[in-house]
């Protein structure tokens, strides 16, 4: 008989710190660059360009060699060398010629070497500069009327940020407290499909740094079958914690009634910055089996904590 009422758990109940604020300022004050275009004077380095170029060679257009309001930052180093520097101390509306070579190891071997001449259009000159911790900061890029507003709005942002993961830690704690008490029923097919589970989890972090699989044994020295060997532990302890879960479920006769479902959803499309109707495609019977086990897995949680002792320390974060 699985023990799951009258546990014992504590909350770490913290308070987002000045600093903390301050801090999330700083990072979208880095993020948020104003831009100012220039009227009064020619352009300089470390101004960027907005215009319009046509590569020729010997008089004869060629492939990749032209575009439309390019925006180009002189003194960046992104362009042929020789190109932003014959760019400098031009004026909005002015046109160049300007005249290059290109390196003799450039990756385009027809190009390498070639001398060309790119017909330049400046369209506008800009100043990209950072914004003050100001009312207009808080104005042109987050339409609030005032700066403590924005810090306002970011404060309580931290804070639900934090109350949910002390939240979730709880909960992970107090399930954990379940599953001390409770024993693996699995066959030997259903844990290398849970290694499988884990594996797959892996895998979609690495493509997100660009990464393999086989890459990322080979810069662990370790094969792929000792990679396995090592979430043998963690495929075990989710295991476990699904039946103990779905036992729950069973005994309290929880499910996942179609309101709950719906309210997921939206919560899923409010995370990642979706409308319903541009998840429809991800909404395979796979999917929403999942968001059906991720609802029955949230009441059994909530259930546990309802019904356990819990310590509420405060403190600052």
């Amino acid at each position: 008989m699985l023990n799951y009422k009258g546990l014992i758990g504590t909350l770490e109940r913290m308070r987002v710190t000045d600093a903390q604020v301050e801090k999330q300022i700083d990072r979208l004050l880095d993020q948020h660059m104003k831009t100012t275009v220039i009227t009064d004077r020619p352009s300089q380095a470390g101004d960027e360009l907005v215009l319009d170029y046509a590569g020729t060679i010997d008089g004869v257009a060629f492939e990749g060699g032209s575009a439309q309001n390019q925006t180009l930052v002189l003194g960046s180093g992104m362009f042929i060398p020789g190109f932003e520097e014959q760019l400098l101390g031009k004026s909005a509306g002015d046109q160049a010629d300007v005249r290059v070579s290109f390196p003799a190891n450039y990756h385009v071997s027809t190009l390498a070497g070639q001398p060309a001449v790119f017909h330049c259009t400046i369209r506008a000159i800009r100043v990209r500069e950072k914004y003050c911790a100001d009312d207009t900061f808080a104005r042109e890029v987050f339409h609030l009327d005032s700066f403590s507003s924005l810090e306002k709005a970011l404060r309580d942002q931290l804070q639900s940020y934090i109350d949910r993961k002390a939240d979730e830690e709880l909960k992970n704690d107090l399930l954990d407290q379940v599953c001390a008490n409770a024993r693996l029923s699995a066959t030997s097919e259903q844990i290398a499909r849970a290694v499988d589970r884990e594996m797959k989890s892996l895998e979609g972090q690495l493509a997100r740094q660009k990464l393999t699989l086989a890459a990322y044994a080979q810069f662990t020295g370790k094969t792929v079958e000792q990679l396995r060997e090592d979430y043998l532990p963690d495929a075990k302890k989710n295991l476990l914690r699904q039946q103990v879960i779905a036992e729950i479920a069973q005994i309290e006769k929880i499910e996942a009634d179609e309101q709950s479902v719906a309210d997921a959803i939206t919560a899923l499309c409010r995370e990642n910055g979706m409308t319903i109707d541009q998840l429809q495609p991800y909404m395979t019977d796979e999917f929403q089996a999942a968001i059906v086990r991720s609802v029955i897995t949230d009441k059994v949680l909530s259930l546990i904590q309802e019904n356990a002792e819990i310590t509420v320390v405060d403190k600052d974060a």
